[in-house]
């Protein structure tokens, strides 16, 4: 894999929809392994390999402004090379390997964003 130089002309955007598996226990793992997702997160937006991200939630986490919130996957805008390298970064997170997301569900597609993107 090659490195991620900020601002290579050759970066592309790409859009990862990361959901989380369905199984009893994952959203405690989720939480369990988060500060280590975080961390790598954060270097990742440093880098400038990751453009957006944050958590989905569940239609009922928005409902009234004191309900729980239940985060059920992830999503992220990503500048890489290639779609390879966007795979090999979502592989080597904490939420795949620990089993949070489920990965026969992970969408990366390339993006052209039609609004401003920070």
């Amino acid at each position: 894999m090659s490195t991620l130089a900020e601002g290579s002309p050759n970066r592309q955007r790409f859009f990862v929809y990361a959901p989380d598996k369905t199984a009893e226990g994952t959203f405690e793992k989720r939480l369990s392994v988060r500060a280590t997702h975080l961390e790598t997160a954060k270097e990742r937006i440093s880098k400038g390999i990751i453009r957006v991200a944050g958590a989905l939630l569940t239609p009922e986490s928005i409902a009234t402004p004191t309900a729980d919130k239940k985060m059920v996957g992830s999503t992220f805008i990503f500048e890489a090379e290639t779609i390879d390298e966007v795979k090999a970064l979502i592989q080597s997170d904490i939420y795949s390997t620990a089993g949070v997301w489920d990965a026969d569900k992970i969408v990366i597609l390339p993006f052209v964003a039609a609004t401003a993107i920070p």
